[in-house]
């Protein structure tokens, strides 16, 4: 792996950024391709970018309005975990901690206080990415065993979550009403579980006809789903409108008809709570009585209440390696992920984990490694806000940052690769890019980019952004068309 020092690394960042801002698109096929997009009518009101630069020696071989600041949709991802790795490292561990005040006694079995759940971010805990198929047990279900052997008999409290590690908004405050409401809204706090969402099932008729909602997984106390999904369609087209904290939950759009458990994911209510529920249900199965209800403490003055009385360790839950939770954020896209590792970047900095904090930190942290952020607007971590914009230079001189670093295998084993895996699984099929290209995908409504890095046919190392806004053709279309221009890249010499 190519190294420099760091003095070095910031000086080459300076002195390519004015390079970056010029129109370079050699001649050849590659030329061809993007004279024929800007000449192409979908793109007439649009705004797209390229920078393709060679990591041996900075040179920039390709770059189209490489300045411009643009939406980078999931792109965004590469900012938020590569700061992540660099300031948390790749061992890096969450601890949920499992507490308790007040008095045991070690005779009667009798635990005269609270037991308490006190997160510190972990996005990972009960996740579907992480749970193995096979394992019958859960973990807070593992918990209750560990104080049932502990010889805890009764609890006179309540089993409380404590999320207070991260502010108690879970989403940004630019998503939108349209996101927050679906899985990939769930957002994030200081006690994430089972990915911050649930399943609903839909029976679907003929088309036109209404559904039916035949269960819910996990069945989540108070929840009040109105269903207003009709049958018709290709695919899952639902979309279910609700905020956080709230327990009503509207849906609307189709499902394909004729389905009988067709599944649609929503973001939960308040993971913490539900973790305290799922807890203290499991406990009560180990026959250990408990007292009073569960529930939650989400803001620091909830938490000062609590933290007048000393608590003590029962028992450390640990997380995987932070390499693990990176690879499935950028393969999978896992927003809620995403917002997590944003603010605990700011804890780990000495600041509150909020997402304002978090943004604020990363920023710092790639212009204290020498990138120019001029023009770069972060409103969260994964991407989800129409608010972020980043250009197509900053894309390529962060992710040159990260190749030339420490954190740079454990970054690129969570790109997808493409035609083999994630969302670039179906790109580049038969082509020198097939499981050589491996980037970041970003996509949300008018606004699709990828970003990462590829060899050419010499065998060289190049890092590049691709991204364009506005367009006017479908989804679909507009992936084709990045796609040739992604294809081409291979030939850059």
């Amino acid at each position: 792996m190519l190294k420099r020092t760091f003095f070095s690394f910031c000086s080459i960042c300076l002195i390519s950024l004015p390079l970056l801002s010029q129109d370079i698109i050699p001649p050849g096929k590659l030329q061809a391709e993007v004279d024929a997009l800007k000449k192409d009518p979908d793109m007439l009101h649009a705004s797209w970018s390229l920078c393709v630069m060679r990591v041996s020696d900075n040179k920039v071989m390709a770059s189209h309005n490489s300045a411009q600041s643009l939406v980078p949709a999931s792109t965004l991802k590469i900012l938020t975990t590569g700061a992540a790795l660099s300031v948390l490292g790749a061992d890096y561990k969450y601890e949920t901690r499992i507490e308790y005040d007040g008095a045991l006694d070690t005779v009667t079995g009798i635990l005269k206080g609270n037991v308490y759940i006190k997160g510190s971010g972990d996005p990972s805990l009960e996740s579907e990415y992480f749970r193995n198929k096979n394992d019958t047990i859960t973990t807070v279900e593992r918990w209750a065993l560990i104080l049932k052997q502990k010889g805890i008999k009764k609890i006179t409290g309540s089993i409380i979550a404590d999320a207070s590690c991260f502010e108690d908004d879970m989403l940004p405050s630019t998503w939108i009403w349209s996101d927050m409401g679906n899985y990939f809204g769930a957002g994030s706090c200081g006690l994430n579980f089972m990915d911050n969402k649930y399943t609903v099932y839909f029976n679907s008729s003929n088309a036109g006809g209404p559904t039916t909602v035949s269960k819910m997984f996990p069945e989540i106390p108070g929840l009040e789903f109105i269903n207003n999904v009709s049958s018709g369609g290709s695919g899952d087209n639902t979309f279910i409108y609700g905020s956080p904290y709230s327990y009503k939950r509207y849906a609307k759009g189709t499902v394909p008809e004729n389905k009988k458990d067709y599944d649609v994911d929503g973001s939960m209510p308040d993971p913490a709570w539900f973790c305290a529920y799922m807890f203290d249900k499991a406990l009560k199965r180990c026959e250990i009585n408990i007292t009073g209800a569960p529930t939650s403490v989400k803001i620091m003055k909830e938490k000062s209440t609590y933290e007048e009385k000393r608590r003590n360790l029962l028992h450390t839950y640990y997380s995987p390696p932070l390499e693990k939770i990176i690879y499935y954020t950028n393969l999978k896209s896992v927003n809620a992920y995403a917002e997590a590792l944003l603010k605990t970047v700011a804890v780990k900095k000495g600041m509150f984990g909020s997402t304002s904090a978090g943004t604020d930190a990363v920023i710092n942290f790639w212009r204290e490694s020498g990138v120019d952020v001029s023009g770069l607007y972060m409103a969260d971590g994964s991407g989800l806000s129409r608010v972020n914009t980043v250009t197509a230079q900053q894309h390529v001189m962060i992710l040159t940052k990260i190749y030339k670093g420490p954190v740079y295998e454990a970054f690129n084993n969570s790109l997808p690769v493409a035609g083999k895996s994630g969302s670039l699984g179906s790109l580049c099929k038969g082509t020198f890019a097939e499981n050589n290209m491996r980037a970041k995908s970003g996509y949300i409504t008018r606004a699709r980019g990828y970003a990462g890095y590829v060899k050419n046919k010499k065998g060289e190392e190049l890092v590049f952004s691709l991204l364009a806004n506005n367009y006017e053709c479908t989804a679909p279309e507009m992936k084709k068309k990045l796609e040739k221009i992604m294809v081409l890249l291979t030939e850059l010499e």
